[in-house]
């Protein structure tokens, strides 16, 4: 009876935190107008019942711009997510199949990604591919394969032991992936994508507040945080304190996915 109650809070959690933030991203999809329309007779208001979030210097609504900003990085990082996934499962199933001066290969490209600071090579890939939004895409997912790819690699090693597998080799059964490792990997592999997500958004974010990332015409919240700085100095602490919440409670949702997640997949991880 724990055990069921335990599996059901933790379903409600996985679910309230994913409701809460398919809500932001379709009201960041309904308000992009919004958003980026200027309205010089409400510049620098502060945070009222009309705008919860104030305005800025143009006179819009941080609210809406926020949203809007948060509903892009999201993008962003499913977008990222699933092609680090992609790159991952390949390249990590591949090391542990083939083995020899294959996984040498993989396992010198992953040391050589893990050994750069994300942020770095984010930003050179970013410029090398013209930045805006493919240049983080591609920046973001380009750095962040290298831990999933590392532990689908160890996950078909251990498979590759089990009696069932080395029979099915022998046997010279079909469909090897499709019937064993996929699903075997499957678990670890959306756990990892979903805990990418938190990453991939404060990359995102910061390479963009740099001036590396997005186009600053789109309402990301990097470009948000970065045009707050001025207004720090005159008093308007709102443009860059609820952005700045807002993205990192996204992060956060991002996580107790990723971990609400992993606990209904592998209860026993629960009690370590």
């Amino acid at each position: 009876m724990r055990n069921y109650n335990r599996r059901r809070s933790t379903l409600v959690l996985l679910l309230a935190a994913g409701a809460l933030l398919c809500a932001v991203t379709l009201a960041g999809e309904l308000l992009a107008d919004r958003a980026m329309a200027a309205d010089f007779t409400r510049k620098n208001l502060a945070p009222c019942w009309s705008c919860p979030f104030g305005t800025d210097w143009m006179g819009r609504d941080m609210l809406a711009r926020t949203l809007a900003g948060l509903s892009l990085s999201i993008r962003v990082g499913i977008l990222t997510a699933a092609v680090s996934g992609v790159i991952a499962l390949g390249l990590g199933t591949a090391a542990a199949l083939f083995g020899g001066w294959v996984d040498g290969v993989v396992s010198w490209l992953i040391d050589l990604v893990m050994g750069v600071p994300h942020i770095l090579l984010i930003i050179l890939i970013s410029l090398a591919l013209g930045k805006g939004f493919s240049g983080v895409v591609a920046g973001v997912a380009l750095s962040h394969w290298t831990a999933l790819a590392r532990l689908l690699r160890e996950e078909v090693l251990q498979l590759r032991q089990a009696p069932y597998f080395q029979m099915s080799l022998r046997l010279g059964v079909s469909g090897i992936f499709h019937r064993h490792l996929l699903p075997h990997l499957l678990p670890q592999l959306l756990t990892g994508l979903i805990l990418q997500f938190p990453h991939a958004i404060l990359h995102e974010a910061g390479v963009t507040f740099l001036g590396f990332g997005l186009s600053p015409e789109q309402p990301a919240i990097g470009i948000i945080l970065e045009e707050s700085l001025n207004g720090l100095t005159t008093g308007r602490w709102w443009l860059a304190l609820f952005p700045g919440l807002a993205l990192i409670l996204t992060a956060v949702l991002f996580h107790v996915i990723g971990e609400q997640l992993r606990l209904l997949l592998f209860p026993a991880s629960s009690q370590e």
